[in-house]
């Protein structure tokens, strides 16, 4: 079992630092539209499309002003979970009706930082965040390592920092992997393959935070416009940002609410911004680490916090996340990385 990396005062320190900086500006809300069209190329039968809806729940860093939709033939419909900030938009197409949906989100984000108020989460909630789903178990493997890893920590927010710490050091980027990946940590853990993609990584932090005892969750969203704090491994190039997908992570910390956290990204600087391949000790790997516990640049929209979601009107299994557009015929579920059977475009705007 990997312990905790030796250097955690220097690296809580810079961390510290790199958050007074980004703070430093009063954030300024952006506003974006961002357009989804969905169309199945090879329906058979009843046809169903489900897109994931903007973030429902107004957050410090983002707000959704409207979701809109247009459905020729279909019949369409807002599916929504409040606790999980989960909003689905649900289109049904009968037998020779050409399945199209799209979507329109106007949403508005702002940066954020780690600030310091007031906050209590209820014994419900913390039962929620803490509690264990299909790919994200908190027992077993999961809970020994998370023993292992915070040993010594003398508070929650160390307990925070060592998991993510120790997954910056543990863990690697795949490009191979399909997708965001899907978030399997007991396999990973259990295989000690620790590589994947921000699904991956980022559900790992979850999963172990979770197991200490702190309220953690995953937050699924998209990138919608490219960064401006030097990054381009961290935002997009174009307006279309169909492939742009990304997972993050929160932690619920007492006096600080929920803490932005992003390792997963760490370790995409690492391997995919330029020149590439850069070193854990690169510069502008030091500064990425710092920054990305306890803040966020939002060049990026949140869809939803939701694990194993049961799609409405669906017979097939539970999704483990909705980050995709999802799509099923009278046959079968559709590949939603498959673009011979499932095509559609995300087009991001910023209009303020």
């Amino acid at each position: 079992m990997l312990t905790p990396h030796p250097h955690r005062r220097d690296f809580l320190r810079l961390a510290g630092i790199a958050t007074a900086a980004f703070a430093q500006d009063t954030p300024q809300w952006r506003t974006f539209q961002v357009v989804t069209r969905v169309e199945v190329l090879k329906p058979s039968g009843t046809t169903r499309i489900w897109v994931p809806a903007a973030l429902s729940r107004e957050t410090p860093y983002q707000r959704t002003i409207s979701d809109t939709f247009q459905c020729e033939g279909g019949k369409v419909r807002r599916v929504s979970e409040q606790h999980d900030s989960l909003g689905i938009i649900a289109a049904e197409f009968p037998a020779g009706v050409r399945p199209v949906i799209t979507v329109t989100s106007k949403i508005a984000t702002r940066n954020i930082s780690l600030t310091n108020h007031a906050s209590k989460m209820t014994k419900p909630d913390f039962q929620h965040w803490t509690r264990s789903t299909k790919f994200i178990p908190t027992d077993g493997i999961v809970k020994e390592n998370a023993i292992e890893i915070t040993r010594g920590a003398a508070s929650d927010a160390d307990k925070a920092r060592a998991i993510y710490e120790w997954i910056v050091d543990n863990t690697y980027r795949n490009p191979k992997t399909r997708g965001c990946g899907l978030g399997n940590i007991r396999f990973m853990l259990e295989s000690r393959d620790l590589g994947g993609k921000c699904a991956d990584l980022n559900a790992l932090y979850v999963g172990l935070a979770r197991a200490a005892g702190l309220p953690a969750r995953d937050v699924y969203g998209i990138r919608i416009a490219p960064s401006k704090l030097g990054y381009k491994s961290l935002g997009t190039s174009s307006d279309v940002v169909t492939k742009a997908q990304h997972c993050r992570a929160e932690v619920f910390l007492s006096g600080h609410g929920w803490v932005a956290v992003d390792p997963a990204d760490v370790r995409k600087v690492m391997l995919e911004e330029p020149p590439g391949n850069r070193p854990i000790d690169d510069a502008m790997v030091k500064s990425a680490r710092a920054r990305l516990f306890g803040s966020w640049e939002m060049n990026w929209m949140a869809y939803n916090f939701a694990h194993d979601v049961a799609l409405p009107g669906s017979a097939g299994k539970a999704v483990p996340f909705l980050m995709y557009p999802q799509a099923e015929t009278g046959e079968a579920p559709i590949d939603s990385l498959d673009p011979d059977s499932f095509k559609y475009e995300i087009r991001s705007t910023e209009i303020s």
